[in-house]
């Protein structure tokens, strides 16, 4: 499966979007304007630093409610290829410039709370992957500029 249109998603980090989404819309926002009511009635909002830290974190979590939209309207939802080519949705075992790396082709929301190093399939590494299967080798240019070598050692599925 490539990456189309959007953030290429299992249905499991769908929901698990979805859910925080759903929060931040209604308790968080809520949580957020009653508690900046609270410190605009304790004075001089020139000098409140709570008031001036409850707006940074609205500010902040408005921020996050936007990320979240933008990657739920747009994201393709899925299962992990069961192929044994690089697609969004992979894990990839690779040789990279001599050494040996272990990552998820995909989006740091699929892997949650994982400690697995994401790339995405538009980033370099990622798009150089795209299709090739365990043997295969390619070369990209590194945003330094130089040019690296990676030879696919293994793919499978990503699996939470």
């Amino acid at each position: 499966m490539t990456e189309t249109t959007g953030t290429w998603l299992t249905q499991e980090a769908f929901d698990r979007l979805q859910a925080e989404y759903n929060h931040l819309v209604t308790e968080g926002r809520s949580s957020i304007a009653k508690e900046i009511d609270e410190r605009r009635q304790e004075g001089d909002l020139k000098e409140n630093g709570g008031y001036h830290a409850a707006r940074e974190e609205q500010a902040k979590q408005e921020a996050r409610i936007d990320q979240l939209r933008r990657i739920l309207e747009t994201a393709t939802v899925g299962e992990a290829s069961g192929t044994a080519e690089v697609s969004s949705g992979t894990v990839v075992t690779a040789e990279v410039g001599g050494s040996e790396m272990k990552f998820l082709v995909g989006s740091r929301e699929v892997a949650g709370g994982t400690d697995i190093q994401v790339f995405s399939a538009q980033s370099p590494l990622g798009e150089s992957l795209m299709g090739l299967k365990p043997g295969e080798e390619t070369s990209y240019e590194a945003p330094n500029g130089s040019n690296i070598t990676v030879k696919v050692i293994a793919v499978e599925p990503f699996s939470p």
